[in-house]
């Protein structure tokens, strides 16, 4: 089966150059040994969470670049306070460095899948896949993706959206141990997800959806600047809703930008399940808050004069302040930092001669 697999893989890898693959860490990064055949040509931007003396092992064969909770302060100076720290929220930075145009993120408890004939899932060249083909979240296709092999758009699709939209956001999901939250972990503790579905959609425009970041690909110069997992983990109330906030705010950006997103295949094999205990800590002001933060985002609205993702991320950010800083101070910080990240974003990726908020989509600049 391997020899089959390895037939089928492009003779040179998709987007072997432009595209960054970020990973979170606190340990040795074992688990890429799995993902070698697939990983190794692209670029590793390597965040480390935790305590910055301890060394990371990375096995050898990969390009990669580490940053640690110093390297985070130094290039960041005073808006190093917008990254979270013990919480794996800190992946945006990574997002932050990167100068390619397409990101991959992954946690270090992933490891390849395999689909129903046992053949091995190259989840990152499916993701790049969605990627480069368009999205339809204006009319819903019942077919799913008109765009994949054997597939197209049923009768009466109206031919005037069959060109579609560019797709930012690739959500893939997750074989064994799914990602629930602690309360249904606490009721459900030995329950697995052996369903593979052969299917990709995309997310309707005015539907929001819980973001996971375990398995994501995105076209940072379409929304990077959106990307942002807000304040998670020490020093602050909440945990485990960093990609839950970033999928809220980027899916309201990218409604209002005309992006797409879409969610389904690729699966990964997510091999361990967190302590629900501990997750219940995280969660739980998160879970208390959700039934008014979903309320706020399926209600939000951004102006015409927002044309750009760090505009509309200005704007959401002061909606925040506003609106859920009613419901605990804790959004005001949050707020402060969203500004604050956009700033740090646009000093690490000025664009060619101009202010980052007159380039379209907030697309940033190569070294």
């Amino acid at each position: 089966m391997a020899a089959a697999a390895t037939t089928t893989r492009p003779a040179v890898p998709l987007l072997k150059d432009e595209l960054d693959i970020v990973i979170p860490t606190i340990r040795n990064l074992d688990f890429l040994e799995q993902w070698r055949p697939f990983f190794q040509a692209y670029h590793l931007i390597i965040v480390q969470d935790g305590d910055p003396s301890k060394t990371i092992k990375v096995p050898e064969g990969f390009d990669y670049e580490l940053y640690n909770r110093n390297d985070i302060n130094r290039i960041l100076g005073p808006k190093a306070s917008c990254i979270s720290f013990k919480d794996s929220a800190c992946r945006c930075f990574g997002y932050m460095v990167s100068k390619k145009k397409y990101v991959y993120t992954i946690d270090d408890d992933c490891f390849v899948a395999k689909d129903p004939s046992g053949k091995e899932i190259n989840a990152l060249e499916q993701h790049i896949r969605n990627l480069l083909s368009p999205s339809t979240p204006f009319f819903f296709n019942t077919l799913y993706d008109p765009y994949r092999d054997g597939a197209d758009f049923v009768r009466g699709y109206p031919f005037s959206l069959r060109e579609g939209v560019p797709t930012a956001v690739s959500h893939g999901l997750w074989l064994n141990i799914p990602d629930y939250d602690a309360p249904t972990q606490l009721v459900k503790p030995l329950e697995r997800n052996t369903r593979f579905v052969d299917a990709i959609m995309t997310i309707p425009k005015g539907t929001l959806f819980p973001m996971c970041g375990m398995n994501l690909g995105f076209n940072r110069e379409l929304i990077g600047p959106a990307m942002y997992f807000g304040l998670m983990g020490d020093g602050q109330p909440i945990g485990r809703y960093d990609d839950m906030w970033a999928g809220w705010c980027s899916k309201v950006i990218c409604d209002h930008l005309g992006l797409g997103v879409k969610t389904g295949l690729p699966y990964i094999w997510h091999s361990k399940a967190s302590n629900p205990f501990v997750n219940l800590k995280k969660e739980y002001k998160g879970i208390y808050w959700q039934e008014e933060l979903i309320p706020f985002f399926q209600s939000a609205t951004l102006p015409k004069e927002c044309t750009t993702v760090q505009k509309c991320y200005i704007e959401l950010a002061k909606q925040v302040k506003a609106k859920l800083g009613k419901v605990d101070e804790y959004f005001i910080k949050l707020a402060d930092a969203m500004v604050t990240w956009i700033e740090a974003w646009d000093e690490l990726n000025p664009p060619p001669g101009g202010k980052s908020t007159e380039l379209p989509n907030g697309a940033a600049a190569t070294k």
